[in-house]
């Protein structure tokens, strides 16, 4: 009978960590989690985070999902002050996604130098071969699923959020270009429109409105989702209200064009690595863009 009952707990106990998405064990991460998911007291949590990641407790793990609630409360600037000093203590693999973390906190305050600092960073390691490990895909989440991600997708993924950074400096000449190279690597609706905007900026009204007409015509991933719609019946107001009068003045506000990364991006990406035959295909397509604007 006591042999039943043990292996009844043990069976309740387990469900209980399927069911609460909880680690199972006894430690300060555990605990942490425990604080976090079950009983919903983040500050408990961060206590206990803060206690793994001093005795060596999942480390890495600990780190992030402490800088998530740390986020959720709006303590950000402290979050990111503590994945930049503790990251040290977490194996290489865990890198990469500790970048994710701090550019989606940099993004959450409005730090969007540093944004961009990191994300030429991450651009320039896929470059070298050194992203994902060295692998061709890696396993993502969202929402508590799991999916395969591409070196080609994640390239796509972070030029994009290349381009929204420099759109939020008004740098629309840079944010352009860098969504033009993104939409070459893997085009969808959301790039399209935001790079519609760049041009709009611009007042190069003809070529947002051949933009524009991808996600009209459905002819991109995601023009179908409600908000491409209605953003995308947005700018076409706007387009109607507005007709190109004179040719692009390089003076208009926002055309800063300093950044050497964006001017010529094959050049540096060729000083990140001299040897061009090591080049990821994606780089190789991509390099042709300027050649096709000259056309």
């Amino acid at each position: 009978m006591e042999m039943k009952n043990t292996t009844s707990y043990k069976k309740e106990k387990d469900l209980f960590h399927v069911i609460h998405k909880v680690p199972s064990g006894d430690g300060p991460y555990v605990r942490a989690k425990h604080a976090q998911l079950v009983q919903k007291d983040p500050d408990a949590a961060i206590v206990w985070f803060w206690k793994a990641i001093n005795v060596g407790d999942r480390v890495d793990s600990a780190l992030k999902d402490m800088a998530v609630v740390m986020k959720q409360l709006d303590r950000t600037e402290e979050a990111i002050e503590a994945v930049k000093s503790f990251r040290g203590l977490c194996p290489k693999h865990a890198q990469e996604s500790l970048d994710n973390v701090l550019i989606d906190l940099y993004k959450k305050c409005g730090k969007v130098d540093e944004q961009i600092v990191l994300l030429k960073h991450k651009l320039k390691m896929i470059y070298l071969g050194e992203a994902f490990n060295g692998r061709p895909t890696k396993t993502a989440r969202s929402h508590g699923k799991k999916f395969r991600v591409s070196v080609r997708q994640e390239t796509s993924r972070l030029l994009g959020n290349l381009g929204w950074a420099y759109m939020q400096k008004s740098n629309f000449m840079a944010a352009e270009v860098v969504y033009r190279k993104a939409q070459m690597i893997d085009a969808d609706s959301n790039k399209a429109l935001n790079l519609c905007h760049c041009l709009v900026k611009q007042a190069r009204f003809k070529e947002a409105d051949l933009v524009l007409q991808d996600v009209l015509c459905y002819k991109l991933p995601g023009s179908d989702d409600i908000k491409s719609m209605i953003r995308a019946e947005e700018l076409l107001l706007e387009l109607n209200a507005n007709q190109p009068t004179s040719p692009l003045n390089s003076n208009l506000p926002g055309l800063n064009f300093e950044d050497d990364f964006l001017e010529a991006l094959e050049r540096v990406m060729n000083e990140w690595a001299p040897n061009r035959s090591k080049r990821l295909p994606i780089f190789e397509e991509i390099s042709q863009f300027r050649d096709q604007l000259a056309c």
